[in-house]
């Protein structure tokens, strides 16, 4: 049985190869991150930190106000909120977005079936979702975020 001398010229290939299957998974590992990030959070982190103080204020006297509101899919995949402690005639809307993958977001109006209950004018679309509803009254405006169920 013959056996080859292992030279120079094959070290060279090994360590090629395997570099190249590194960076060949490096590159596919990072174009699965950038396909699936959806945006930025804040557009200028310093603009942001300087208005968080104001952001915690408008958090504070929501929470003062003492809504709560309940999200629920309703018939047709429309969606639901039924409020507690909200004053009659407030005005309820909806910004949504994913929680994950491409930015996607879209708006919804509601209107009310009675009393503390509204449903939204147009069917929400299918898949996940975070609901920032907002309730204005004459005393204020209450804002909460959560996950659509």
């Amino acid at each position: 049985m013959m056996q080859r001398e292992f030279t120079g010229k094959h070290m060279a290939l090994v360590l090629v190869a395997g570099f190249g299957i590194v960076i060949a998974v490096n590159f596919y590992m990072a174009s699965l991150a950038i396909g699936g990030f959806g945006g930025v959070v804040v557009e200028n982190s310093y603009v942001a930190s300087q208005k968080f103080n104001g952001w915690l204020d408008q958090a504070r006297a929501s929470d003062r106000l003492g809504y709560r509101a309940t999200l629920a899919r309703g018939e047709g995949g429309r969606l639901r909120v039924t409020t507690a402690d909200v004053p009659d005639g407030a005005l309820l809307s909806a910004e949504l977005r994913r929680p994950l993958g491409r930015a996607q977001a879209s708006a919804l109006h509601f209107e009310q079936v009675g009393p503390g209950d509204y449903v939204s004018t147009r069917a929400l679309p299918a898949g996940r979702w975070i609901a920032r509803i907002a309730i204005d009254a004459g005393n204020g405006r209450w804002v909460s975020e959560t996950e659509v169920p």
